[in-house]
């Protein structure tokens, strides 16, 4: 299984016992939108939803940070995702998460994830079969081991990285032209980071841009795809575009600052600048 699979690809292989398709939509607070909520109005067939939100490490004051381990195993447990099955991440979002979804399956042990290409968003467009309400339950096995080095901490960040930090938020954010949409959070960037708006990766349909095209994003970005770098973005989420976008040019060797700008925006102690990179 690749890691982008198509629509056409998850109809013909919807009804295979190992195949489990996971909805990871997450929206803005001031969307007013709720992924739960649209999740149970209309999903994938036998799809299950993974709460960002509350498959979190909800003791930390920055938002739905990586839980431990053992909380997320028990969370793909209760869920009936196993670790072993062929996981297929899609979103109905405009800040296309199930990047986000993809990533938290991977560090903590799932070998064959992957992202639909174009999400809900395309299924739907196609006329392919929908259900509402709560899937049938399933019995999964899911021992979460954390793969290491692939999260940095703000401390990381501020003692250096010695790779690249490309931010994936949208300019007017990065360069602080715009106001953070969340209270108490400074504008602007981190000290040299670079920036890629995670938005630039997808065509209007909601799939990924081609290869060559992705790697002209990164480079006209200041950053080398296919070398070592650290993601970040809002909250840790969209920054995990960047992350699946270098994996399709092959790159394994790239890092998520989970905290991300809310957590570094939100320390007054932390050093911020505003205008272009």
């Amino acid at each position: 299984m690749d890691d982008l699979v198509s629509t056409a690809w998850l109809a013909e292989n919807l009804g295979q016992a190992d195949v489990v398709v996971v909805d990871s939509s997450w929206h803005m607070p001031s969307t007013g939108r709720s992924g739960r909520d649209e999740y149970l109005q209309s999903h994938i067939p036998g799809a299950r939803f993974l709460d960002i939100d509350a498959v979190a490490d909800t003791a930390n004051p920055a938002p739905h940070m990586l839980p431990s381990a053992e909380e997320f195993g028990r969370a793909m447990r209760e869920l009936g995702i196993g670790r072993n099955d062929r996981i297929i991440v899609y979103d109905n979002s405009t800040t296309r998460n199930s990047a986000r979804g993809w990533f938290m399956l991977h560090h903590f042990g799932a070998e064959r994830v992957a992202i639909l290409d174009g999400g809900f968003q395309k299924w739907l467009a196609e006329g392919r079969p929908t259900e509402s309400g709560v899937p049938r339950a399933r019995n999964a096995a899911f021992e979460a081991v954390e793969r290491r080095g692939q999260v940095v901490s703000k401390h990381d960040v501020a003692n250096g990285l010695g790779t690249p930090l490309i931010d994936a938020r949208g300019r007017p954010r990065f360069e602080g032209t715009e106001a953070d949409p969340r209270p108490g959070v400074a504008a602007g960037h981190i000290p040299g980071s670079r920036n890629l708006p995670f938005s630039e990766l997808y065509n209007p349909d909601g799939t990924f841009k081609s290869r060559d095209e992705i790697r002209q994003l990164f480079i006209a970005a200041g950053a080398d795809p296919e070398k070592p770098f650290v993601a970040t973005c809002g909250s840790g989420v969209t920054a995990n575009a960047l992350i699946f976008a270098a994996r399709l040019l092959g790159n394994r060797d790239t890092r998520l600052y989970d905290g991300s700008w809310s957590e570094w925006g939100g320390d007054p102690a932390t050093p911020k600048v505003k205008g272009p990179a």
